[in-house]
């Protein structure tokens, strides 16, 4: 360990009890109608995975000296990423000019998910080995996009029905629209309002808006939402909120139309709620599965953007042609 990471320890070392002292003292804020007010700003952004990576197997929690660490070596890739390209290179060799993206889009997202003092191995915390329980054959595919996908001579780029949701600028890609929210590349910010009957959350990426209503049924199953349909009810200070009636072109890791996600949503101090999911689906998951993922406030100047993904999504149609060109290309061959 160098010198910085032992600086760094020994002031955690005075900084956390105080930190703990100042917590048991500090009242969450109320809104007119009594509810704790979880208002405001707040992101996501972690490069804590959602599977547990293997060389950790059921160590769910790493140290202070571990999280340092493994977060050094996060930015240590980031900036090895971020290296200047040179423009003389030459195309790929491989044909993959799929991923559009390099490490100047990126959010650097170097932080391990803290929550009560403990460093996260993995969002997942339920099963503890930290890995998704699939049913036997591994990750299905439910959805109807996967079902037209499978049809005999339907190809990856025929139409736009088949290509995934944040492509189509419908949905945020990664599940950083929710329910579950996820931490993404970039963009995994989101601004809470409340009123007395919802609970609103704007997600930056794609402006995607889930409306909870509070204390309210479900809707009939042939109203099916992109993001489901959410309704909650407080339970002392935690929000819990209960998803299901997805749209059918929705999946989340393979679920199926029976798919019920449970939320809550907990300020553990002014700067910080933990945020708790748990998927329930019997025709994909053999138990279900619960994650947790902390949500850290924005400083009071930063503020949220309209992402307008694509600006219209005018690559959709460059996608497609291109397909067409392919095509055309390929009757042309000789035979």
């Amino acid at each position: 360990m160098n010198l910085m990471h032992k600086m760094f320890g020994a002031a955690l070392c005075l900084v956390l009890p105080a930190a703990a002292a100042a917590q048991q003292d500090w009242e969450a804020p109320r809104t007119p109608d009594g509810q704790p007010d979880l208002q405001g700003v707040w992101t996501n952004s972690s490069q804590t995975p959602l599977v547990r990576p293997e060389e950790f197997g059921a160590k769910g929690f790493l140290t202070q000296e571990e999280a340092q660490d493994v977060e050094q070596g996060w930015r240590g890739r980031y900036d090895l990423l971020a290296q200047p390209i040179d423009p003389e290179r030459g195309p790929p060799t491989d044909g993959n000019a799929n991923f559009g993206y390099n490490s100047f889009w990126w959010d650097p997202r170097d932080d391990a998910i803290e929550i009560n003092g403990e460093y996260r191995t993995s969002i997942i915390i339920d099963p503890p080995d930290g890995q998704i329980p699939w049913v036997e054959g591994g990750a299905p595919g439910h959805d109807l996009r996967t079902a037209w996908r499978n049809r005999p001579e339907v190809e990856a780029f025929d139409d736009y029905p088949v290509r995934p949701l944040a492509e189509r600028c419908l949905l945020t890609f990664g599940s950083g629209s929710g329910p579950p929210m996820l931490p993404i590349l970039y963009n995994s910010n989101y601004q809470i309002v409340q009123t007395p009957g919802y609970f609103m959350i704007l997600v930056e990426m794609v402006h995607d808006a889930r409306i909870i209503r509070l204390n309210d049924g479900h809707h009939e199953a042939d109203f099916d939402k992109w993001m489901g349909d959410s309704v909650g009810y407080w339970d002392g200070n935690v929000l819990k909120v209960e998803t299901r009636n997805f749209h059918p072109q929705q999946s989340f890791r393979g679920s199926s139309g029976e798919v019920v996600i449970r939320e809550e949503f907990e300020l553990l101090g002014p700067e910080k709620i933990r945020y708790r999911f748990t998927i329930d689906d019997p025709l994909t998951y053999t138990q279900p599965w619960t994650g947790e993922v902390a949500m850290n406030r924005k400083a009071p100047e930063e503020r949220m953007y309209e992402y307008a993904c694509h600006e219209g999504n005018y690559a959709f149609a460059g996608i497609l042609a291109g397909a067409r060109r392919q095509e055309v290309e390929a009757e042309l061959q000789p035979r």
